[in-house]
This record gives C-alpha cells, structure tokens and sequence, in this order.
C-alpha cells in the first residue's frame, strides 16, 4: 500500500464560545461532503447540514463535491446572524455615522 492511497485532512468547525479541529485520515479521492460527515461535527452540532451547509477549503469557498488533498483544511461555516448590508441600512435610517472599519458609531 503507497502513501498515496490515503490522504490526511482537517475538518474545523468554530462557534463564539469554542474551535473543533477533526483530524482525519480518508481514502484518496475523498469529497468535502464525506470529510465533514466522518469529522462527525454534524452529529455534534445539529446547526450543520453536511449537504447544505457552506463550506471552504483554507478559507475558500467550495462545494461539498470538491475531491481533497492530502493536508487540506476543511472549514464548515456558520451562517450569518445578521445581514450586514440590512445592518448598515438601518445604521444609516436612526442617522448613526460608523467609523471607518465598522466600528463603533462616532459620537
């Protein structure tokens, strides 16, 4: 059996209060899609749809069809709370001014 008939991945998942770092090692030729369902992060946390779900390959986006490589980052992401053009569209209607970086309102 050659190195080449198996790959090793990481499968992370971050919410606000922890980090989940899933190493995995699976059979060259593994999908995004099969990483996250082994990682067992969907079991774990029931706000992850393996199918649905967003997810990226070192912080790009990719879809759960991608074949891996060895040693790649599979990232799983959370949705948005909030929309941050809605954000700013109702910062701009109470007239509050952001600071530029989206901080804090000026006063």
């Amino acid at each position: 059996m050659s190195t080449t008939d198996t790959i090793q991945v990481e499968v992370t998942y971050a919410r606000a209060d922890r980090q989940d770092v899933i190493p995995l090692k699976l059979p060259a030729g593994a999908t995004l899609q099969q990483a996250v369902e082994k990682s067992g992060l969907p079991a774990k946390y029931l706000e992850i749809d393996p199918v649905k779900g967003k997810f990226g390959i070192y912080s790009k986006m990719a879809k759960p069809d991608t074949v891996l490589r060895d040693r790649d980052r599979v990232e799983i992401y959370r949705p948005l709370i909030a929309d941050p053009k809605e954000v700013r569209k109702q910062r701009a209607a109470e007239g509050k001014v952001m600071k530029k970086g989206g901080g804090a309102a000026a006063e």
